[in-house]
């Protein structure tokens, strides 16, 4: 009989096994510990699934026939992520989220629900909060992806730990932002608190855009038009370091027989084929190669001294008016005499052309905005507003203080900036405010780009306030007064979105729950199309470029000639029903693939 490793605990006790996972539970090991309720997330992820309703009178009042290509989802961003890991899989170029930051119910509306007092550590179910739907999350990046979270100090330690876990070998690093200016508080230590991290975690191709570099100092040009600059050859190892190799010498150039001496507390940067032998195996080229590709730029009408006697050439030394790199306790000091020796230091040539990027690396310090006359336009940083610009914004908007603790739409659109390009899908499944939305309108706005955001917000309704719905009150209505502002300022920040509302059913439900609406929906996000209605009839097609979604319920002569108009013209078409097979029945002489409506999505929202 095959052992399967159960017998060795089928034989236990029920004592036996309770001592067993308690002892389990003591085991230490590196990382991040915390109370998990394995079981349960397995049994909630095996027996629901999330279907998402759209809910046109909050959608955005245009586009209803051409499609909302932004989406703000109402509900628990647990079930969000579900329902986007099925329709968005490996989509995502930037999820940026603000999360509760653990610090008692002043900032997490779930905190009374969630901290629960058998929990041991009272971190564990933060964590465990967090852990679930970062574990979705990193489903939905692209492979050049990014997920960037923002954190206070006191919680950040815990938080990478867990993103670690989750994230194995994403860790790119972290940004430092001032949340403000001035203040006394300084705790017991009288250390300010004035600031928060934003963690990053990329995929394998992620890297952020960087600064563009200033090329000011390429001055010169070649015979060629080329641009290029001169920089020092020279590196910080000494003559006698073993490391320094074939690296001192005198460098000689050719055109005018002027020999330069090397550093000898910083020898030339390559190494000499004269000197290394011509069969000596390097990284890059020869000196001698550098100078006959005129990559060496020797010193313009130099001071140039000859010594024709080692005591003329001693006395010179002694008296201070030698080249400053010739001394008598170095190597070779015999061979400067009957040379003409040059002052100065020749350079190597950098072009232009040789750039390896354009922009030089980001820096990991966010520059408070007031702070900017500071630094200079070449920079290397992200320019931000403190948490006062955020309260000011929403102040604006609303009129009112409609949200607390809002991140400064500069701060976001910075980020943004760094790691989003204009076609890119950018995800906040901690949207509240809809901060994250306006940073992308505005960058959109001033590049022409065409990014499309995914807002998710729950209602955050509590017995105290059953009326609240922060999705539909704060996060969509921030959007919407942005959409029909008359500001000048405003009007060009113009984002069409559809108003999703969640909805979860137990899988042996799909065939009576799941409508045709809720269908449509998800396949025309799964296609990357804008979101439409749903019609009714018996069967709908959304045209966009070459690609073309049909959804059936009965077929019909009409739909039989759309379909053959749009596979003659070698269009990407895609036909779901809830029976293909029945449909595949009458549909002869049509070259096209059939789906199955319910196969389909119910394979990619448990894959």
């Amino acid at each position: 009989m095959t052992d399967t490793g159960l017998s060795k605990y089928g034989e236990l006790s029920r004592e036996q096994l309770i001592a067993l996972l308690e002892k389990r539970d003591r085991t230490k090991k590196l990382g991040l510990v915390w109370e998990r309720h394995e079981i349960e997330v397995d049994a909630t992820l095996a027996s629901e699934f999330v279907a998402a309703d759209l809910v046109t009178p909050l959608s955005d009042p245009q586009n209803r026939s051409s499609g909302w290509p932004n989406l703000v989802i109402e509900g628990d961003n647990f079930d969000a992520l579900r329902w986007l890991r099925m329709t968005m899989r490996g989509r995502v170029k930037c999820i940026y989220i603000d999360p509760p930051y653990n610090t008692g119910a002043k900032d997490w509306v779930y905190n009374d629900h969630y901290i629960k007092k058998e929990d041991r550590w009272r971190h564990s179910t933060w964590l465990e909060f967090l852990y679930r739907r970062l574990d979705l999350a990193r489903d939905l990046l692209t492979s050049d992806g990014v997920l960037l979270v923002s954190i206070n100090d006191e919680n950040r330690a815990r938080l990478e730990l867990l993103l670690d876990e989750v994230m194995p070998g994403m860790r790119k690093g972290s940004l430092v932002w001032r949340t403000r200016v001035g203040g006394n508080e300084g705790g017991e230590a009288f250390l300010s608190d004035n600031h928060e991290h934003i963690l990053v975690y990329g995929a394998s191709d992620f890297r952020f855009g960087g600064t563009e570099k200033s090329l000011e100092m390429y001055k010169y040009t070649d015979a060629n038009g080329e641009k290029y600059r001169i920089s020092d050859m020279t590196v910080a190892v000494a003559y006698n370091d073993k490391r320094a190799g074939q690296a001192y010498y005198p460098l000689r150039d050719p055109t005018s027989d002027i020999y330069y001496p090397a550093n000898p507390d910083r020898v030339w940067s390559y190494a000499s084929r004269e000197r290394s032998g011509a069969s000596a195996r390097i990284k890059t080229k020869f000196i001698e190669d550098w100078v006959a590709d005129g990559r060496v730029a020797f010193p313009e009408n130099p001071k140039t001294v000859r010594y024709e006697t080692r005591e003329a050439l001693i006395a010179a030394v002694r008296a201070g008016e030698a080249p400053p790199f010739i001394r008598e306790d170095l190597p070779e000091f015999d061979a400067w005499v009957g040379r003409t020796i040059g002052f100065g230091s020749p350079g190597f040539k950098r072009y232009i052309k040789d750039l390896k990027s354009a922009t030089q690396p980001l820096s990991s310090w966010i520059t408070p905005r007031s702070e900017k006359d500071t630094i200079g336009d070449d920079e290397n940083a992200i320019l931000a507003g403190t948490t006062d610009e955020g309260a000011k914004t929403i102040k604006a908007i609303f009129g009112e203080k409609a949200f607390n603790y809002a991140k400064p739409p500069s701060l976001i659109k910075g980020l943004l900036a760094q790691c989003t390009g204009p076609g890119d899908v950018i995800l906040d499944f901690f949207a509240g405010s809809a901060t994250t939305a306006q940073a992308v309108m505005e960058l959109n706005a001033e590049d022409q780009g065409s990014r499309r955001f995914v807002m998710v917000s729950s209602t955050e309704r509590t017995e105290q306030v059953p009326t609240r719905n922060i999705a539909e009150q704060v996060t969509a209505e921030r959007i919407r007064r942005l959409n029909a502002a008359d500001d000048k300022t405003l009007k060009p920040l113009y984002a069409p979105f559809a108003y999703l509302r969640l909805a979860t059913m137990r899988y042996e439900d799909i065939d009576y729950d799941f409508s045709d609406a809720q269908a449509w929906t998800a396949l025309e996000v799964l296609h990357e199309l804008p979101t439409t209605p749903w019609r009714g009839d018996a069967w709908q097609m959304h045209e966009e470029g070459d690609e073309i979604l049909v959804m059936v319920r009965s077929p019909s002569p009409a739909l039989f000639e759309a379909i053959a108009a749009h596979t003659a013209l070698r269009h990407n078409v895609f036909v779901y029903s809830w029976a293909p097979g029945g449909l595949a029945a009458s549909w002869e002489g049509v070259d096209l693939e059939l789906r199955s409506i319910g196969e389909t999505l119910l394979a990619n929202y448990r894959r």
